[in-house]
């Protein structure tokens, strides 16, 4: 309970944070004029919320997916689901050029439900006691994937869109243009309704089925909650890397393998990665700045590394 509350503290102190950071800073004394508030509910506070929505849910359906394939090496980014969201999203802007968000919303996170039932389908054929195996091949299956993407991008003269839909960046999230990812958080957040069921997933199908869990079923809801969010991120702000990987190996070291007191935890701890990646990405080369795609992917290689090699928790 007091790592809840210390942990919301602090990303309360970011959230507000990231209100007065940007290419025009803001200080207290500007929520005197009505400029200052009109940027804030256009540009600042609507990028706030894409941010701790992003955050979260990727942190969640990292977790859910590394209970599923038993195997703490493995996120959505890096086992052909964000890949998979990409290719779909392409097709559809391909073949149905003049459709409606939802549709292309849709679409993306039903080829990131194929591409995680095509990968879950290949380790099953895996030796359990090779678990680096498992990251390999989901590695080795998300470049062919994406591949296919940047080929058929290449083909369509459409690899600039390809190279934002690889590169996560909150820079043009503003009120209006956001607001698809709350449907990411609550997908997420309806996780916690069968939490229970994901953990006992996470010994492994005999001993589910043997504690009289529907299996499939479970497996199945999983992999809707990591579709739907990886599908919505990559169609909303691009695919950020790393984020489904450390926070969840972080909390699972804190807090244990019972998702009902760890995912909370989860959530938060995803939200403040993200948040403050992106406070960063906005004053390090201030008034411009980087994709936070690029600053988590420094920093999540970094504490992954830690995380092996170091005096951090160790990823088994």
């Amino acid at each position: 309970m007091a790592r809840a509350v210390s942990g919301l503290i602090a990303l309360g102190f970011l959230f507000l944070g990231s209100l007065f950071v940007g290419a025009t800073p803001l200080v207290p004394a500007d929520l005197l004029t009505q400029e200052a508030w009109e940027l804030i509910r256009d540009s600042r506070l609507p990028r706030a919320f894409a941010v701790v929505l992003t955050g979260a849910s990727l942190a969640i359906a990292g977790q859910i997916m590394q209970l599923i394939a038993r195997n703490r090496f493995v996120e959505p980014m890096t086992a052909g689901t964000g890949q998979s969201a990409m290719l779909g999203l392409l097709l559809v802007s391909v073949f149905l050029p003049s459709a409606v968000i939802g549709i292309k919303m849709a679409l993306a996170a039903l080829a990131a439900l194929l591409g995680s039932i095509g990968f879950f389908m290949i380790i099953r054929r895996l030796p359990p006691e090779e678990t680096l195996l498992v990251p390999l091949v989901g590695i080795v299956y998300g470049g062919v994937i994406g591949s296919a993407a940047v080929y058929f991008g290449f083909q369509l003269d459409m690899l600039q869109y390809i190279s934002i839909w690889l590169t996560g960046e909150f820079s043009g999230t503003m009120r209006g243009r956001y607001e698809l990812l709350w449907i990411a958080g609550g997908v997420a957040g309806l996780s916690y309704i069968v939490a229970d069921q994901f953990s006992i997933l996470g010994l492994g199908e005999t001993v589910s089925l043997n504690l009289g869990l529907n299996y499939r079923q479970v497996v199945l809801s999983g992999l809707v909650v990591i579709s739907v969010v990886t599908g919505l991120t990559v169609v909303t702000v691009g695919a950020i890397p790393f984020v489904g990987l450390v926070v969840p190996n972080l909390i699972s070291r804190i807090a244990g393998d019972n998702l009902r007191r760890s995912l909370p935890l989860t959530a938060m701890a995803g939200a403040g990665l993200v948040l403050a990646s992106d406070i960063f990405a906005r004053l390090v080369v201030h008034p411009f700045e980087v994709p936070v795609a690029t600053v988590i992917g420094i920093v999540g290689a970094a504490v992954f590394l830690w995380m092996l090699y170091g005096r951090g928790p160790h990823v088994s």
